[in-house]
């Protein structure tokens, strides 16, 4: 068994399509009617066959009350690996990312934490 969809909720989907394959750098999967919203996926750009991120509306209430709260509370809806996370701080600030932790060493991983600007925080993580 692996996984092969993940999913992230989202207040616009249009808007999260824009930062996660425009700033980010994830490539558009699939992109298909869903009755009221769309079926959205990206993955990495060097594992396009890889796990896919869905970009989930957050229309029903508990998925809003979720994200509200997990962001007040600063707390990653997920986390993305990078090879070298300075530069990927870096190239994400000079792109207007909003950070709310700067690269920061814990134990043998560094870390750094970013707002989407579609509810939600993002960790990166270099090992």
């Amino acid at each position: 068994m692996k996984i092969i969809v993940t999913s992230i909720f989202v207040q616009d989907q249009d808007k999260a399509l824009e930062f996660y394959s425009e700033t980010l750098g994830f490539v558009k999967k699939h992109d298909v009617p869903a009755g009221e919203f769309r079926w959205i996926t990206l993955v990495s750009p060097d594992e396009q066959d890889g796990t896919e991120l869905l970009l989930e509306p957050n229309n029903h209430p508990a998925a809003k009350e979720y994200q509200k709260k997990i962001f007040a509370e600063g707390i990653p809806a997920t986390m993305f690996g990078v090879a070298d996370i300075r530069k990927e701080y870096d190239r994400l600030l000079e792109n207007g990312v909003n950070f709310t932790m700067e690269p920061t060493k814990m134990g043998e991983v560094t870390i750094a934490v970013f707002d989407d600007t579609c509810g939600n925080l993002i960790q990166i993580m270099q090992k």
